[in-house]
C-alpha cells in the first residue's frame, strides 16, 4: 500500500480528520513498520493485546521500586512507549491487512484504557497521592467517554484535538517514571507532580473537547 493510500484510509478511520505534517511522519514509520506484520497474517487484535499487556506491564517495575529500591522505574517509560509503538502498529496493520473491524476499533479502545491506568497506577506506586492520580484517570476517562457519545449523536471526527490526548498521557506517565528512576530519592516528588500534571492536562483537554462538541452537534443541527 502506497503512503498516499495509507493516509486517505487513516482520514476516513477518523472521521476525514486531515493528517498534520507530524502525524504524517509517524504515520509512514508506523507503515513502514507495521508492513511485515500485515504480510505474514499477524492479527491486528493480537497487536492490539500486545499493547496492552506491555502497558499493564509497567506496573510491575514500578511496584519494584517502591518495595525494594534501586533504579527499577527506569524501565516503566521503557515499557509505556513500546505499548504505545504497539497502539500504533494495531491500526496500521488492520488497514494494511484490510482486517480493520468494529470489533477491533472497540477492543482496541478498551485496551488504552487500560493501559492509561496502567500508567498512573505506576506513578502512585512509585509515590504520587491517590487524589491527583484518581483526577487524572476518571477526567481522562470522560474525554474519551464525552468524544465518544458526540460521536454517537452524529459528530463526524474527533471534535477537537486537545492537550490530553493519548500520546500525552503516556508521555506524561513515562516522563516522571523516568524522573523517578534516576532521581529514585526523590521518587514520590516526581511520581506527585506527574500525577497532578496530568490530571491539569486531562481537566484543561476535556473543557476543550466539550466546547468543541457543543459547537460541532450545535453547527449539524
Amino acid at each position: 500500500m502506497t503512503r498516499e493510500e495509507h493516509l486517505r484510509r487513516w482520514s476516513a478511520a477518523h472521521g476525514g480528520t486531515s493528517a498534520s505534517p507530524l502525524v504524517r511522519v509517524w504515520l509512514d514509520g508506523v507503515r513502514r513498520a507495521a508492513s511485515p506484520l500485515a504480510a505474514a497474517g499477524v492479527p491486528p487484535s493480537a497487536v492490539t493485546v500486545l499493547g496492552l499487556v506491555l502497558g499493564l506491564a509497567a506496573v510491575a517495575p514500578a511496584a519494584a521500586q517502591a518495595q525494594v529500591g534501586g533504579r527499577w522505574a527506569l524501565a516503566v517509560p521503557v515499557l509505556l512507549a513500546l505499548a504505545a509503538l504497539a497502539d500504533g502498529l494495531d491500526g496500521a496493520v488492520a488497514v494494511l491487512g484490510g482486517t480493520a473491524s468494529r470489533g477491533g476499533a472497540v477492543l482496541d479502545a478498551v485496551c488504552d484504557r487500560a493501559a492509561d491506568a496502567a500508567g498512573l497506577a505506576a506513578l502512585w506506586l512509585l509515590g504520587a497521592p491517590a487524589l491527583p492520580v484518581l483526577l487524572a484517570l476518571g477526567l481522562g476517562q470522560m474525554h474519551e467517554y464525552a468524544r465518544a457519545r458526540a460521536q454517537a449523536e452524529g459528530m463526524t471526527g474527533p471534535g477537537a484535538v486537545t492537550v490530553s490526548e493519548r500520546p500525552t498521557r503516556v508521555a506524561v506517565a513515562a516522563m516522571f517514571a523516568l524522573g523517578c528512576g534516576v532521581y529514585p530519592q526523590a521518587a514520590a516528588t516526581w511520581a506527585g507532580v506527574g500525577a497532578w500534571a496530568g490530571s491539569a492536562a486531562a481537566l484543561v483537554g476535556l473543557v476543550q473537547l466539550l466546547v468543541a462538541v457543543r459547537r460541532r452537534l450545535s453547527a449539524q443541527r
